[in-house]
């Protein structure tokens, strides 16, 4: 879809479309919250549209509004088609003014993704979160047909476009890939710490604060809570009397909303609080480092909750992963790279045979 030209929009401030405050939560430990019924939790998380699990309870909150988290960054603005129960820290985006009736399920949407688009930009994170009086007074822009009388069809109409263009694309995806999943027989693997023998040196990391950083000759990658870019959240100046950690290793976040994320860093990096280093105690392919990032990515969603029970306190004690092994007990390493060498095969095939369909249309 061509570029859309904004030159004539509108600024708002969202504030004088929305009176942001606070979803109502229960007052629960999320073992007693998030029994697997059928009301979605929205939580703390860039995950899942938010969604931190099921609660057989009551939701307090109705469908068809924004939320976002005020603890972290923007990533969290997510638009809530069903009934919810909210969250301590979530905050809900409640329509105000002469427009609030107009507000239905297509131009939300396409207001969270100007308003996530425009939150991000501003570069929040940990130490400078995204808060609600912050988001209040943010400027955004909608399309109007007259000054103060936004232009609803536009919006409409648009989201209806990407909505059919986004169908149109997982269609031709799904045939291209073709079939339903294996199922992969995991009946012979067992559990490993990460600090087994064969594994990984954990290590805590740096713990350094960006904000206390400087990047006037930056050469070092600075690795935090992210799930995007390998983890890497800044480049900055090489500090003298803390040596990188080497090319190789991997991270893991230990909390937050994105607790679990694992990542094989390319650069030497340092790292933020609560970000583990796993340093391979012998050579090891990145295709099996690949693997086992996945597996752990897979463990710490499952098993632990940001804010609630994260992985600080597991990483180094009880925290396992499943992986395949050998006769003698020993992870499999050749399966995991032939595991991960055949994924790789089949992604670069789909991407190119979608890109051969798109050009030929």
């Amino acid at each position: 879809m061509s570029k859309v030209c904004t030159d004539h929009w509108q600024e708002y401030k969202v504030g004088e479309l929305f009176d942001i405050h606070p979803t109502k939560a229960y007052k629960l430990t999320n073992a007693q919250l998030l029994d697997e019924g059928d009301t979605p939790v929205v939580v703390n998380s860039a995950y899942n549209n938010g969604i931190g699990g099921y609660s057989s309870l009551p939701p307090t909150e109705t469908g068809n509004m924004v939320t976002f988290s005020d603890t972290v960054d923007a990533n969290t603005i997510f638009y809530q088609d069903k009934d919810f129960i909210g969250y301590p820290h979530v905050q809900g985006l409640y329509p105000i003014g002469e427009h609030a009736h107009e507000w239905n399920s297509k131009r939300l949407q396409f207001f969270v993704s100007i308003f996530r688009k425009t939150a991000i930009a501003k570069g929040f994170d940990y130490g400078n979160k995204f808060r609600r009086d912050i988001a209040t007074e943010l400027i955004i822009k909608l399309p109007v047909i007259s000054k103060n009388h936004p232009n609803w069809e536009y919006m409409d109409s648009y989201m209806q476009s990407i909505n059919k263009r986004a169908i149109n694309h997982i269609q031709k995806i799904e045939s291209i890939i073709g079939g339903s999943k294996s199922e992969i027989d995991t009946s012979n693997w067992r559990r490993f710490h990460l600090y087994d023998t064969s594994l990984f040196t954990i290590d805590s990391g740096n713990k350094l604060d960006r904000i206390k950083m400087t990047n006037n000759e930056p050469s070092v990658n600075f690795v935090g809570r992210a799930n995007a870019n390998n983890g890497v959240t800044d480049y900055i100046d090489r500090i003298d009397e803390i040596t990188p950690y080497e090319a190789g290793c991997m991270t893991v976040s230990l909390g937050g909303e994105y607790l679990g994320s694992c990542f094989i860093q390319d650069k030497p990096f340092y790292t933020s609080q609560n970000v583990n280093v796993l340093i391979p105690k012998h050579p090891m392919s990145d295709y099996s480092k690949h693997f086992i990032a996945t597996m752990i990515f897979r463990e710490g969603r499952l098993h632990y909750k940001a804010f609630q029970d994260e992985l600080n306190r597991h990483m180094k004690t009880d925290f396992t992963i499943p992986l395949p092994q050998t006769a003698n007990g020993t992870p499999d390493w050749n399966y995991m790279e032939q595991y991960m060498r055949t994924i790789e095969h089949k992604a670069q095939s789909a991407i190119h045979n979608l890109l051969t369909k798109l050009k030929s249309r």
